[in-house]
This record gives structure tokens, sequence and C-alpha cells, in this order.
């Protein structure tokens, strides 16, 4: 599939991918936390030897504490879903985006294909990229990832809000959720807060408040 979208150095981009088939590409806490560890250690133009650190007996999420050098791309905002996942990453390298991109799947792939005694492709082709460029779409996108969660517990959360005017136990649960960046943003205390570089990213949000103000808004937004 021809790519319609050509990073550039510096440069934003949301970047998705589902399963084949729409099939789900995490079927366990096992493979968030495989998929978390390969988010921080791919990001590297260094190889990477996962079986060799988890054959010392490590459990899954200390992986995060390896040392990283190089990185290839910064991420801002990541969320994994039972079928699919999103990222917001900067292309630091030249060629960083579709060498980590490349990592990443290829690993993940592997893993669970030799886990689920499966072969063939896990994702539904090459990932998906948009170019940001504009400062209301970006700010969108920081509360459209980190709101897909909701999803998990009722297809229909939005209808309900809007319904109800209730929205504290939504937030709740976006806190709870460990396979999304949003506990970062309200200054969790956890490894995979490794996985981020912010910084790197515009600075719509001075403290975790305005953040949770902002989510908060768009729970309640009726457009």
């Amino acid at each position: 599939m021809e790519r319609r979208v050509s990073f550039a150095l510096g440069e934003y981009y949301h970047i998705y991918n589902r399963g084949t088939e729409k099939r789900k590409i995490f079927l366990g806490i096992k493979d968030y936390q495989r998929f978390l560890v390969l988010l921080h250690l791919c990001n590297s133009q260094e190889t990477v030897h996962l079986s060799n650190l988890i054959y010392q007996g490590l459990p899954l999420l200390e992986l995060l504490n390896e040392k990283v050098k190089e990185r290839l791309v910064n991420i801002g905002v990541y969320c994994l879903m039972p079928n699919h996942f999103h990222l917001l990453l900067h292309e630091k390298q030249g060629g960083g985006i579709t060498k980590f991109m490349l990592k990443l799947q290829t690993a993940y792939s592997m893993y669970f294909n030799k886990k689920n005694e499966r072969s063939g492709g896990l994702f539904q082709g090459t990932f998906r990229s948009e170019h940001i460029a504009d400062d209301n779409y970006f700010r969108y996108l920081y509360a459209y990832i980190h709101l897909n969660p909701l999803k998990v517990i009722d297809h229909y959360w939005r209808e309900k809000i809007l319904a109800t005017g209730i929205v504290d136990n939504h937030l709740d649960y976006l806190f709870s959720y460990q396979y999304s960046s949003y506990p970062d943003y309200l200054s969790a205390n956890r490894p995979q807060t490794v996985i981020l570089n912010p910084t790197s990213f515009p600075q719509y949000f001075n403290n975790p408040n305005e953040y949770k103000a902002e989510l908060k808004d768009w729970l309640n937004y009726q457009g």
C-alpha cells in the first residue's frame, strides 16, 4: 500500500493501526504490557533483544527501566485498545517514524504469532498516519485518543453522558485504564511514564487539573 503521508523531520503525526479483519491484537494483560515495553525499547537505533531480558526473570514492566539511546521519535500520547492502537509521534530523526513502527509492529507480531501458534500478518496492512499541522486538531487529538477506552465499558457512553450529565465516573475509569498515557498527564507515579517525552509537544495544558478539565469539557461536548 502506497503511503500518502511523507514524514518530515520535526513534524507531528497521528499514527494508528488495527488488527487484520478487525481481530483483537491484545488478548490479556501480558499482551498489553509487552506492547508498552516495546514502545520504549523499539524507540532506539539499537536492536531490541527483549527475549534475553525476559529470560533473566525480570517482570515485564521492569524492562521499562532499561536505558534507551538515540530515540527515533518522541511519543506524546498513546492508547492501546483491544483491536487497535493510537500514537502521537514527533519525527526526531530522519526516517525515525518509519523505522520505529517497523520495529514495533514486527516485534509484537512475532511475539503474538508465536504465543498463539498462528502465522501471517497481525495488523491491517501498513500503519495509517495523519500529519498534524493545525493547533485545534492537535488539541482535539489529545482528547480523542485518551477518551477511546470508554468504548471498552460502554459503546454508547457519549449518549448516556448527554442524557445524565454525569462525567466524573468516566474520568475515574480513564485514570484507572493502564494502557493509555492519560494517567501520566495527571502525574501518576508509574513506570510507563518513561515512554513519553511530552516536552517535545505543544504545551496546551499547564498542569494536570487543566488537562482533566479539558477532557471534562469534551465529555460534555454536544456538537
